[in-house]
């Protein structure tokens, strides 16, 4: 099972028993694993960058999904089978992860060094993520290189569209 891992990286990072926290008045996140609730966590914006950085580094399966639904104060981590996930393409800072020695890699069957390059290379790579339907509602998604583009213009301040003419 995916989740023994993924509850054993819980308890290590401050999920607190229910129990602990009855009493609490301090704002807690509740976190659900496969739709059980385990437990509050203090700092889930935290919490979710690192289960997203460990999944990017294989070191949790890359199919887990991690949900964090700010209204309902909720994170809900999701290890189980027959979810679809879609591959998407990692961006980090207005970045695109993907080069062009990956694709060289990936047609050749093998990286620089002589080492096999597949598909899986690229997601244990964290270049690539697998996302659920429902992680991929929280998520910034563009569709094309130019809606990336787009994006990092308006970062920059500046207007993507100001030279379109009257259209």
């Amino acid at each position: 099972s995916y989740s023994a891992p993924v509850i054993e990286f819980l308890e290590e990072w401050g999920l607190e028993s229910l129990e602990e926290n009855a009493h609490s008045t301090t704002p807690c996140t509740k976190v659900f694993v496969n739709g059980v609730w385990m437990g509050v966590h203090r700092d889930p914006a935290n919490l979710v960058k690192t289960i997203k950085k460990l999944r990017r580094k294989d070191d949790i399966s890359p199919e887990v999904s991690v949900v964090r639904d700010i209204r309902e104060k909720e994170l809900r981590i999701y290890t189980d089978a027959g979810r679809v996930c879609r591959p998407l393409f990692i961006v980090e800072n207005q970045q695109l992860l993907l080069q062009k020695k990956h694709i060289r890699w990936l047609n050749s069957s093998f990286d620089e060094e002589g080492n096999e390059y597949k598909w899986e290379q690229l997601i244990k790579g964290g270049v690539i993520e697998l996302l659920d339907a429902e992680e991929e509602e929280t998520v910034m998604i563009s569709m094309t290189p130019e809606d990336l583009e787009n994006s990092r213009l308006q970062a920059a301040g500046v207007d993507p569209h100001a030279n379109d003419g009257d259209f």
